[in-house]
Formats: structure tokens, C-alpha cells, sequence
């Protein structure tokens, strides 16, 4: 498939979350709704207590939308690899267009990891906020993760 999108789902979960956190399902349902039948549906997410199901394998679970191609990305710990492994995705199939699906909290710096790595190209981000509302938790993780951000994202430019 030359030219196609990538819809990139990012994960979410709790330790000891035990299965989809409602976040994550808010992410699956807008993935759902603004996938076509011919794109690549990435799902990328961790697990994060050893011995339990991975985010994306967990998502693949609740998946209801469309697709021609699921793929299923359980290595990416943080918002830099999710973005490092989606893009390698999107570069190998010759993607024109990656539609990250994230919260709303999230999308600015899931934005920024994903254009940084595909600076040198021609593939178009964009992002599709999930219906999960502002969370001030939301907002106060990001706001303590964003200083740790750029070492995840430097690192991840490098090993692409």
C-alpha cells in the first residue's frame, strides 16, 4: 500500500489497571470512527504490569472500526516510541498521512514527537482528539512530563 494514512492509537493504562482503561477506550471508539477501510490501524501501548495484556492487545480487543491492517506495536513505553514505532510504520508503507488518535490532554505533545520525527518527509500529521473531555489529572501528568519529554523524543530520533 503506497499513499495510504496510518491511524496511530495511542495507548493508555494504570498499573494494576487489569484490562482497556476508559481512556484508552475513548481513543479506540474515535480511532474507530475516523478509520477507512483501507488504512493501517496501528495500535501502540505497553504492558504496563508484567504478565498482563499489552494496551494494543487490548485494543485490538475492543476494535470495532474498520480496517485492512491492524498492527499491533506493544514495545513503545511512552509518547516519544509510540511515535518512533508508528513512523517506521508509516515510512515502510509509503503512508502520505499519520491521524493520531489521542486525548485531548495528550495531543499536543503526541503533535510534537510525531512531527519531530518525520521532519525530514513528506507524511502530514494530524490529530484526532478522543471524546474524553480536558482532565485536570490529564493536564497535571503532562505538565510534569514534558521536562523528561525531550530526552525520550532525542533519544528516539537517534535510534530511527
Amino acid at each position: 500500500m503506497s499513499g495510504g494514512r496510518v491511524v496511530a492509537v495511542l495507548g493508555f493504562s494504570v498499573r494494576g489497571g487489569g484490562g482497556l482503561h476508559p481512556v484508552c477506550a475513548a481513543r479506540v471508539e474515535t480511532a474507530a470512527g475516523v478509520a477507512r477501510d483501507d488504512d493501517v490501524i496501528v495500535l501502540s501501548g505497553w504492558a504496563r504490569t508484567p504478565g498482563e495484556r499489552s494496551e494494543a492487545e487490548l485494543m485490538r480487543g475492543a476494535w470495532t472500526g474498520p480496517a485492512a491492517r491492524l498492527v499491533l506495536d506493544d514495545g513503545a513505553t511512552h509518547t516519544a516510541q509510540n511515535a518512533a514505532h508508528v513512523t517506521q510504520v508509516a515510512r515502510r508503507i509509503g503512508a502520505r498521512e499519520i491521524i493520531v488518535v489521542t486525548s485531548r490532554w495528550h495531543a499536543p505533545r503526541a503533535g510534537v514527537a510525531f512531527r519531530a520525527l518525520l521532519r525530514d518527509t513528506r507524511i502530514a500529521v494530524s490529530l484526532a482528539p478522543a471524546g474524553d473531555g480536558l482532565s485536570l489529572r490529564g493536564m497535571a501528568r503532562e505538565a510534569v512530563v514534558w521536562p523528561v519529554f525531550g530526552i525520550q523524543l532525542a533519544r528516539a530520533r537517534r535510534r530511527r
